[in-house]
């Protein structure tokens, strides 16, 4: 066991689909994988280990933030062998022309955050996707014939702002949308040479104002999902 996950040894699979919402985790193993086991649930971030077309991997929650997901995907590839992580979350379009339930394969990452300068003495402020996963899930998504954008997106500390417009690190890299967690999932697959990627789903136009619900956000992701667990089995 690490310090946050209770999963026993083996009980993790090399392979983890990583939602924000332990809530959007437990509703995708129940809905995708076959004979699905809670390995874990400490502070109720769930994570289910099953199998999806004769693959075994594992889906669990990350949190909120760079220093949620930060502490999860550590342990998960320190100290359970995990070799992949896909986060799969939901995310703020930064331009009027990206629609609701439009999906994001994120090339790269940008932050204003310290969690990467803190931990590891990295300076950078962007952090690209790790190993063989982004370009599986692009291949994947062809083949399928699902669309998906690709490019810079904004990991973010802070979900609410007073300032007015776009902030500035989004405006000066062309940042397609905003969540709060690939750019320390990222840094960390980088400094332990392992494989991440980030697929998003739009849930909010930051720009046009519209959005989706919260329960919508939990259940209504299945798109993203499924080219997820296919991408998954090509791996």
């Amino acid at each position: 066991m690490s310090p946050h996950i209770s999963a026993q040894p083996g009980e993790i699979a090399p392979i983890v689909l990583m939602p924000g919402d332990p809530l959007r985790a437990k509703y995708i193993a129940e809905t995708f994988l076959k004979d699905a086991q809670l390995v874990s649930s400490t502070r109720n971030i769930y994570f289910f280990t099953g199998l999806y077309n004769n693959v075994r991997l594992t889906i669990g929650g990350s949190g909120m933030g760079c220093p949620s997901i930060g502490i999860y995907s550590y342990e998960l590839y320190t100290q359970y062998n995990v070799e992949c992580i896909i986060r799969i979350g939901t995310c703020g379009a930064y331009l009027p022309t990206i629609n609701l339930y439009d999906i994001i394969n994120a090339e790269r990452a940008y932050s204003e955050s310290t969690y990467a300068n803190a931990a590891f003495n990295f300076n950078d402020d962007h952090f690209y996707h790790q190993g063989k996963a982004y370009a599986v899930i692009n291949e994947t998504a062809n083949d399928l014939k699902i669309p998906v954008l690709t490019g810079p997106i904004h990991s973010g500390d802070a979900f609410y702002t007073t300032g007015k417009g776009l902030p500035e690190i989004a405006t000066k890299n062309n940042l397609l949308a905003a969540e709060m967690e690939a750019f320390a999932l990222f840094a960390n697959a980088k400094l332990l040479n392992k494989t991440a990627a980030c697929l998003l789903t739009v849930s909010d136009n930051i720009v046009t104002k519209q959005l989706i619900s919260a329960e919508e956000r939990e259940k209504s992701l299945d798109v993203m999902a499924k080219l997820a667990l296919e991408a998954v089995v090509r791996m």
